[in-house]
C-alpha cells in the first residue's frame, strides 16, 4: 500500500469512526469498500478490530442508555449469522468478496433511503441480528439491518444499544474468523497502524455531535458509502 493510499484510508477510518460515534454506524460502511480497493485481504478483519475499539468507546460514554434486552435478542440472532459469514469468507475468492462488500453497502443505502421502519418486535430484532451477523462477519458491514430495526430509538439510546450489540457481535465474529484462520499478523499490523485514525474520529465526534444535524450527517455518510462502493465495483472490472 503506497503512502497516498494509506493516507486516504487513514482519513476514511477517522471519518467512519466519527460517523459511528455520532449516528451509531458508519465505520464499516465507509472503510470496508476503501480497504477492499487497496488490499482485499484486509477485509473483514481490520474493520472488525477497529469497530471493536470504537464501539467500546461509545459504550463507555453512553452505556447508561443501552437497551440490554433488545441487544440480547439481536445477539441471539447474530450467532448463526456469524457462522454463515465466516463460511463465506472461507470459500469466496478475494474478488467475489470485494464485490459482496460493494453489494452489501449499496443494498444498505437503498433500504435506508426507502425509509422502511419495521416494528422492533422480537422476531424482527432476531432477523436483523442474523442478517447483521452474516453481513458483518463476511464483509464487516453489519450496521444497516440494526439501524433499520432500531431507528425509532432516541440518539443516545440508539448509539448505546447499537454499540453494545456491535461490540459483542464483533468479538463473536472475530473469534469465529480466528478459528477458521482468517485472522493473521498482516491484518493485526495494519489495524495497529489505523487505530490512531479511529481514535481521532472518536475524539472529534464528542464535541461535534451536538452541532451535527443527524439527518444531514446520515445523508453524507450514505453518499460517501455509495461513492466508495461504486469505485470498488469499477475496480473489479477494469
Amino acid at each position: 500500500m503506497s503512502p497516498p493510499e494509506f493516507t486516504l484510508l487513514f482519513i476514511t477510518v477517522a471519518v467512519g469512526a466519527l460517523f459511528q460515534v455520532s449516528i451509531g454506524f458508519g465505520l464499516g460502511l465507509l472503510a470496508a469498500p476503501v480497504i477492499a480497493i487497496f488490499d482485499p485481504s484486509l477485509t473483514p478483519v481490520v474493520v472488525l478490530l477497529l469497530a471493536t475499539g470504537v464501539t467500546a468507546a461509545v459504550l463507555v460514554l453512553e452505556g447508561g442508555q443501552l437497551d440490554l434486552r433488545g441487544a440480547g435478542w439481536a445477539l441471539a440472532g447474530r450467532v448463526p449469522g456469524a457462522a454463515g459469514g465466516a463460511a463465506l469468507v472461507a470459500v469466496l475468492p478475494a474478488r467475489q468478496l470485494a464485490l459482496l462488500v460493494a453489494v452489501v453497502v449499496l443494498a444498505g443505502v437503498v433500504v435506508s433511503l426507502r425509509g422502511f421502519v419495521p416494528a422492533p418486535r422480537r422476531r424482527a430484532v432476531l432477523l436483523a441480528g442474523l442478517m447483521s451477523g452474516l453481513m458483518g462477519t463476511a464483509t464487516s458491514i453489519g450496521g444497516p439491518p440494526m439501524a433499520m430495526v432500531w431507528q425509532r430509538l432516541s440518539g443516545p439510546r440508539l448509539r448505546a444499544t447499537m454499540s453494545g450489540f456491535f461490540l459483542a457481535g464483533s468479538v463473536m465474529s472475530l473469534a469465529i474468523l480466528a478459528a477458521t484462520g482468517a485472522v493473521h499478523t498482516y491484518s493485526l499490523w495494519h489495524t495497529a497502524l489505523l487505530a490512531p485514525a479511529a481514535a481521532i474520529g472518536v475524539l472529534l465526534a464528542r464535541p461535534l455531535s451536538s452541532r451535527l444535524d443527524m439527518r444531514r450527517t446520515r445523508g453524507v455518510a450514505m453518499v460517501l458509502a455509495v461513492a466508495s462502493a461504486t469505485a470498488l465495483v469499477i475496480q473489479q472490472f477494469v
